[in-house]
């Protein structure tokens, strides 16, 4: 398995993202791009990108920030920028995927994003975007925007993977992106993980140093076989309607 850093340039600042694939394989794969936490490019998420490439995915993982944070301060102020204007999140997602469909590994016409935490609001940005893409999965991310989709805006399906016990996403933040999808008509879905909080994909997560959060085995991994369940769904919807393209040329 190739899995390295992998220098590239997106929304105008040079990034050190993370790739992952089976080099072995002479086949295209569908790519994954793969959205950090709110403390940036580390272990958990290059972990599940080696995870992707082991299951047949090419996964990319990003570089939101353009490096660590060198204060606590400067990381607050850079994810609050963020996420009142999602437009920068949106056009590194757009100019990511563009770079992974050039590969040669990479079936261009099999595409998703998957986020944690900080991430997961980001894949669903990257989905409130129009991004050209199969589906998008949220892991315990943040639901609010400050750009709600309109109708017709979303082209891909979402599936948001909660925890029922998740302080940062309570009851009425859910029942909100709730009603922005079904405005939207958005294909989406909630699963929610009874006894789960915040994090509880990540068995190194601290609940001392992250109140809220925890580690949560089976809500792990029941979010991580949905994630596989969908994209097995939507791959074969997105290679069929490549086929008829095809056919029609």
């Amino acid at each position: 398995m190739i899995s390295q850093n992998l220098d590239y340039t997106a929304d105008g600042k040079a990034r050190i993202g993370y790739l992952a694939y089976d080099e072995t394989r002479s086949d295209r794969r569908p790519a994954v791009l793969v959205l950090h936490e709110g403390a940036g490019l580390g272990e958990h998420v290059r972990e599940r990108a080696r995870r992707l490439a082991a299951l047949g995915y090419v996964a990319f993982a990003l570089d939101l920030f353009g490096g660590p944070f060198e204060s606590r301060e400067q990381g607050i102020a850079t994810i609050t920028a963020m996420t009142a204007d999602p437009s920068g999140v949106r056009r590194h997602a757009d100019e990511a995927m563009a770079l992974m469909k050039a590969r040669p590994e990479v079936d261009p016409a099999r595409t998703a994003a998957i986020g944690f935490c900080f991430g997961g609001w980001a894949a669903l940005e990257i989905a409130r975007g129009g991004a050209g893409i199969g589906c998008v999965v949220s892991f315990h991310g943040g639901l609010r925007t400050a750009r709600p989709a309109q109708p017709g805006e979303i082209k891909c399906s979402i599936l948001v993977c909660t925890g029922a016990d998740d302080p940062h996403v309570p009851a009425d933040q859910r029942a909100a992106f709730e009603a922005e999808m079904t405005r939207a008509g958005a294909d989406w879905r909630i699963n929610l993980y009874g006894g789960a909080q915040h994090g509880f994909t990540d068995a190194n997560v601290d609940p001392a140093r992250w109140p809220g959060a925890a580690y949560h085995r089976l809500a792990d991994t029941r979010s991580w076989r949905a994630m596989c369940d969908l994209f097995d769904e939507v791959y074969e919807r997105e290679q069929h309607n490549a086929r008829v393209m095809g056919g029609e040329r």
